[in-house]
Formats: structure tokens, sequence, C-alpha cells
């Protein structure tokens, strides 16, 4: 679950990064059809889009990780941080030094990379650790489901189905402790998010 949901984390929110910069950067047909796209995929449910990609995808596994779970788990992270990062690249977009740059005759990567991409680091590790803990609750859910990981991998979610639901109660620590887990690991990365937002945006500190 650690792994995935690090690993989904940053897939889906690099991605989503990329695509607000981008969006906010060009505008005009490009920021429409980027943000259609992404109406459609905030749509869905995190829960249901990443069901219908889990069900479509093959089991891929590498390493002993099954990449579909990251991809299926990463796709609905993507539109969220896009938001997200396009609200903060936008503000960027106004200010004097990219016009400067533009009049420079700088690239549009040079300016992206090197001016834009800079200011918005802030909301994307924010968004990135908010979801790493929403990517481990999803993993587990799918692995419950029969969707994640399977045996003789050792999974959180798939601790709490099998067998543990038919023992529960000779063995209560079968669903007690896999679900404790689960629970402190999304707490630690939710305190996490928010002491790392409290952190860098400037409007909490005196």
């Amino acid at each position: 679950a650690m792994i995935i949901g690090f690993t989904s984390s940053f897939v889906g929110s690099t991605l989503g990064a990329i695509l607000g910069v981008a969006s906010a950067y060009f505008g005009g047909k490009v920021d429409d059809w980027i943000q259609r796209f992404v109406d459609v995929l905030l749509a869905f449910p995190i829960i249901v889009l990443a069901l219908v990609v889990v069900a479509a995808l093959r089991k891929t596994i590498i390493y002993g990780v099954d990449v579909n779970l990251i991809i299926a788990i990463a796709i609905p992270i993507i539109p969220r941080v896009a938001r997200v990062v396009r609200s903060a690249a936008l503000s960027v977009n106004v200010m004097p030094y990219i016009d400067a740059a533009r009049a420079a005759g700088y690239t549009d990567t040079r300016i992206i990379f090197r001016h834009m991409a800079p200011n918005v680091v802030a909301p994307f590790l924010i968004m990135f650790t908010a979801f790493i803990a929403q990517a481990i609750l999803l993993e587990a859910s799918l692995s419950f489901l029969g969707l994640g990981v399977t045996e003789p991998t050792a999974a959180w979610g798939l601790m709490l189905s099998g067998n543990a639901q038919d023992f529960y109660r000779e063995a209560p620590w079968m669903v007690i402790f896999p679900g404790l887990a689960i629970s402190l690991a999304v707490f630690a990365f939710n305190l996490f998010g928010d002491s790392l937002r409290d952190f860098l945006d400037p409007r909490f500190k005196v």
C-alpha cells in the first residue's frame, strides 16, 4: 500500500501539474480542451473511475508491484491536481516577469520550467502528500474487492478480505490490526499534508 500509494500519487500529481501549467500558460483552445478532459474525469467518483480502469487493464507485475493498479489509482488524481495547479499557474502567468521573458524572446519551454514551474511547487507538494493518503485508502479498497494485489503479496486491504471475514469473531485481531494500520497511515499523511500546507503557504505565516 505504501509503495503503490506513493508511486501512484507522484505519477498522478506530476501529470496533473503538467496539464495544469500547460493549460494556464497556453490558454485559448489548449486550455479549453484540457479543461473539458478534466471535467470528464471529474464527473466520475475516484473509486468508480479506479474500478473501471483496473478492470479494463490486464494485471502487469514488475518487481512485485502491479503497474496497472498504479495507473488506475493515478488517473483519478490527475484532474484534481490539474485544477489546483492551473489556478496557481494562472496567477503566475500574468506577472510582469513572464511578460518580460516573452519580450526577451525566451522559448515557451524555458519560461514554463524556469519561471512558472518553480512558483507552483508549493501547491504541487501539498496535493502530492494529500493524495498519498487517498491512494493508500484506494489501494486497500481495490485489494479488498479482489481487484488489487493478490496473494501471496501482503496488502492491508487483502488482509481484511478472505479468512478475516470468516474468523473475525474467533480472531478479531485479523481485522483490527490491518484496519488500524490503514487508518494510522491515512491519518499520518493527512496531517503531514496539512502541516506542509501551513509551512509553504505564506498566508498561514504570521
